[in-house]
């Protein structure tokens, strides 16, 4: 099974499904952008915060989607998500965004908390 991905400037890359997904549920949420950080978390040290946004923050790094989507990355993020695709998959009966990142070097058995190296 291959999954098709598009690169945009930065650091992500964003699956079809992914880049739906935000429009999509940005759309509901009545906001602008989708804005993703990291935070200390957990028993490996950090998890992927994601938030619907009407504006990014001063420091943020602006991204902006194919499909119109507007990303923003918080500055104290970049390093950690270099490199990573954001995907939506189907588990069962849910979907579920995967952060496939090459960064990661350790996550925690229930997979909310991963680190870097």
């Amino acid at each position: 099974m291959t999954v098709e991905t598009f690169e945009v400037e930065g650091p992500l890359r964003f699956t079809d499904a992914a880049s739906e997904h935000f429009r999509s549920s940005l759309s509901s949420a009545g906001k602008a952008a989708v804005r993703l950080s990291v935070q200390e978390s957990g028993c490996t040290g950090f998890k992927y915060v994601m938030e619907e946004v009407d504006a990014g923050e001063d420091s943020d790094t602006p991204l902006a989607l194919d499909n119109g989507v507007k990303v923003f990355i918080a500055a104290d993020a970049l390093e950690f998500l270099r490199g990573t695709e954001v995907d939506l998959s189907r588990e069962g009966i849910n979907k579920v965004l995967k952060f496939n990142n090459p960064n990661v070097v350790a996550e925690c058995g229930c997979g909310e908390s991963f680190s870097v190296g």
